[in-house]
């Protein structure tokens, strides 16, 4: 009975070599990514030889971290969800539960596009994450008697952490389909509530750790006749249930610079605060103009002196540092959009760097667009109906330098004379700056286009003759000054005075 009892546990608890292998890593990920306490309680300073654990833990104290991996990740969400998606619900337009699933998906308050976004940051740290939506058993008999009871369906997020097993079965028409899975539902100390799903049953066993024991176990049919999981990708790989983290390699980088910025502490440290060699009976005082009191028979050649550090300039360390940071944005695309001070690029270095942000970008909208409508699919089954709809998240993330497009089109603007290609690139102009043109502006625009030196005073005869006053011809031309209306009004005088003599003469 206890080798039954033993081997019903290691089932429970068990988990697959794929989750064995990486654990260890993807629990590094979600330290780098959460940082404070819990990057310090993960150890990640290099041990000096003979530290003590007092003046390690002093080091992890007071060493700072640049969470480089946490800006990466929200420089991404906040590309990825600053649209929001368009949902065709089709089918479930006309269903009643829908509108409260929308509003709180997981019964505890978040909307799915807040859901979603969640999921995805943590796929962005995993390289993957789970969801599975689950609608309790009440015995309702007809969906009056659900919509009643408030039942419907509901999501659960599972990171790789919590999910220890998984299978996919191959079915007759080739697509793969997931056959199992187990994860750990919910941890309370040594007691760990395991939940297994399979396309007929689902088991949840209560095991005590300490004990190795299984406490209770309850097995359910499962009505859905399917494992209702989906598995959301940030990258895709060639094992199923296994992601690629955007932030594997930056997350390694992290820790260096980590290390990098404790050593650079503990250069300054001693080189503003150079240790003393003294013997065990000198009385040597603390603080600035401290006395040191020597024993009267001490050896002259026993005296205290100053240890003086000889080690590399912390200048060093920093601009190693500094390199470090750039080697991140090279990694993530990010370095246009991530730099704090101006960086000497090319126009085509942006572009480039844009363009390969923008596929990175557009691949991880694709899986989460995939993710939602496979939940939906889900959902529809749930309810007894078939997913007609569709799901579109936005799919270009073009950035564009609006800087540097803004200096060319003026250079240009600048050397062109003919009225139609100026007022084309002023209109070029206002679109890159989101101006809200009103069509009588543009109208206005299109008829007093930018004047030239040789042409500013017929423009501003032309004008006055149409009855415009010196203050609106200034308000429009901001080119044009009081002086240039003057000149032309003389112009304009001299022109009518030549053409009554003239007829005079006549």
């Amino acid at each position: 009975m206890d080798q039954i009892i033993s081997t019903d546990y290691a089932s429970a608890a068990g988990s697959n070599t794929i989750y064995n292998r990486h654990r260890a890593r993807w629990a590094f990920l979600l330290d780098s990514y959460m940082g404070g306490m819990q990057y310090q309680n993960g150890s990640y300073l290099t041990r000096y030889q003979l530290e003590t654990e007092a003046e390690y833990a002093a080091r992890l104290q007071i060493t700072p971290l640049d969470n480089q991996v946490r800006s990466i990740i929200a420089t991404y969400i906040s590309f990825l969800f600053r649209v929001n998606p368009t949902r065709d619900l089709g089918s479930l337009e006309s269903e009643i539960t829908v509108g409260d699933f929308l509003k709180d998906c997981d019964w505890e308050g978040r909307d799915l596009d807040a859901f979603m976004k969640q999921a995805a940051i943590y796929a962005n740290i995993f390289g993957h994450t789970w969801i599975v939506m689950s609608k309790p058993d009440v015995g309702a008999i007809t969906r009056a008697d659900e919509i009643a009871a408030g039942v419907r369906p509901y999501l659960n997020m599972m990171t790789p952490l919590v999910v220890t097993d998984w299978k996919w079965t191959r079915k007759l028409n080739g697509s793969y389909e997931l056959s199992y899975l187990k994860y750990v539902e919910d941890s309370n100390g040594s007691v760990s509530v395991i939940k297994e799903w399979t396309p007929t049953t689902v088991v949840t066993t209560t095991v005590n750790h300490e004990g190795e024991t299984i406490t209770d176990r309850l097995e359910e049919l499962n009505g859905l006749g399917r494992v209702p999981a989906v598995c959301l990708y940030a990258h895709t790989s060639s094992v199923r249930g296994l992601g690629l983290s955007t932030v594997n390699d930056i997350a390694d980088t992290q820790r260096l610079i980590y290390n990098l910025t404790s050593e650079a502490e503990q250069g300054i440290r001693l080189g503003s605060h150079p240790s003393l060699v003294a013997t065990a009976d000198t009385n040597v005082g603390s603080g600035a103009g401290a006395l040191i009191h020597m024993p009267q028979n001490l050896d002259p050649a026993l005296k205290p002196y100053v240890l003086e550090f000889t080690g590399q300039e912390v200048s060093s360390v920093y601009t190693a540092i500094t390199n470090l940071v750039s080697s991140i944005d090279k990694m993530a695309n990010t370095g246009s959009i991530r730099a704090t001070e101006s960086q000497v690029m090319s126009g085509v270095s942006r572009e480039v760097e844009f363009q390969l942000l923008n596929a990175r970008l557009s691949e991880q909208a694709d899986n989460i667009e995939l993710a939602e409508e496979q939940l939906w699919k889900l959902f529809a089954e749930y309810q007894g109906q078939i997913w007609t709809g569709e799901i579109k998240y936005p799919d270009s993330f073009a950035v564009r330098d609006t800087d540097n497009e803004l200096d060319q089109k003026l250079r240009a603007y600048g050397t062109v004379a003919t009225p139609a290609f100026r007022t084309a690139i002023e209109h070029e102009i206002a679109e890159l700056l989101d101006l809200d043109l009103e069509e009588t502006v543009v109208a206005e625009l299109e008829a007093h286009p930018v004047t030239t030196v040789s042409d500013r005073s017929a423009h501003i005869q032309t004008m006055i003759m149409e009855g415009y006053t010196d203050a609106e011809i200034l308000v429009i031309h901001a080119e044009i000054s009081q002086a240039d209306i003057t000149a032309a009004k003389q112009d304009l005088l001299n022109l009518s005075n030549n053409g009554t003599n003239a007829a005079d003469q006549d």
